[in-house]
């Protein structure tokens, strides 16, 4: 089909506004070349407008609103088309991190009010996660999974999803699996993990039985702080504290062989650079990739 027939609209990375009209005429320009009626044209500006609150921008240039405003504009010549479907390339990417947060609030508020088809195209997940009912995971063209945001967090169905997902991202570190009696014990450079088989989610017992090499995966919220004589515990130690307030980031080292490792977890003021600690994984959260399946 023709562009004009498709009934899609479209907001650009870039807003694409023309600098010599006003808000007013941006908007209703669309409108115009389709030869739509003046007052059905000034009802659905000034519908729109004041969806997005820019009532009183109608009659300025581009160039004398900030960057939120001319995004807040660019959807509103979107909506007067009142289209089958929304297409979004990256549409908050130029803005700075304050006005970003606002305007995922506001796009999403705006799917809800209009109850059409918004597909977003973005390389921020916290934009994908935030904002989505249904994500499309992509890696060079080729889709990874697809899923509602939450499953793909709890359960990525390779590594690529699973590092994409998640901040800070998920910690990944190759093991072997193997039978030991009526347990499962997955062996890695720097710690040896003893389980059933009821402990790990989704298990493949083929892999174990051919002693597959697999990746495992960790989220840092699912990496905990225990004492040294907890099954499964292993000694670190604390390189790197990013304190946020109501939380910690503690990037530590395995005292065997210096594997780096992502930990979050609640304040703790008395952490210090240097500092040994105990920590263990919650089997219950853990990921277990294949090896071979995870370039």
């Amino acid at each position: 089909l023709e562009p004009k027939d498709r009934d899609m609209a479209m907001v650009f990375q870039n807003y694409a506004l023309y600098p010599h009209m006003t808000v007013y005429d941006n908007m209703a320009f669309g409108l115009k070349i389709r030869h739509v009626p003046k007052d059905e044209i000034d009802r659905r500006v000034h519908e729109a407008s004041r969806i997005l609150d820019i009532e009183n921008q109608l009659n300025k240039k581009p160039k004398a609103m900030s960057g939120g405003q001319r995004q807040r504009v660019a959807l509103g010549r979107a909506i007067v088309r009142k289209p089958k479907v929304f297409l979004l390339d990256e549409p908050l990417s130029n803005l700075d991190a304050k006005l970003r947060s606002s305007m995922r609030s506001e796009i999403t508020r705006l799917h809800h009010v209009l109850g059409t088809t918004f597909i977003y195209v973005t390389h921020d997940q916290i934009e994908a996660m935030t904002m989505g009912t249904k994500i499309v995971v992509m890696k060079l063209g080729v889709i990874q999974q697809v899923d509602s945001p939450m499953n793909l967090y709890d359960y990525p169905v390779n590594e690529f999803v699973a590092g994409f997902i998640g901040t800070p991202q998920m910690n990944f570190f190759d093991a072997k699996m193997d039978y030991e009696g009526k347990d499962v014990s997955i062996t890695s450079s720097f710690n040896k993990i003893m389980c059933s088989v009821d402990d790990i989610s989704r298990i493949d017992i083929i892999n174990i039985i051919n002693k597959k090499p697999v990746v495992v995966g960790i989220r840092p919220e699912h990496v905990v702080l225990c004492k040294p004589n907890d099954k499964n515990a292993f000694e670190c130690e604390i390189s790197v504290i990013e304190a946020l307030g109501n939380e910690c980031n503690l990037i530590v080292e395995s005292v065997v062989d210096k594997t780096r490792i992502t930990i979050r977890t609640l304040r703790n003021d008395n952490f210090t650079l240097g500092q040994k600690i105990y920590v263990k994984l919650d089997l219950s959260k853990m990921h277990l990739f294949l090896k071979e399946s995870t370039n």
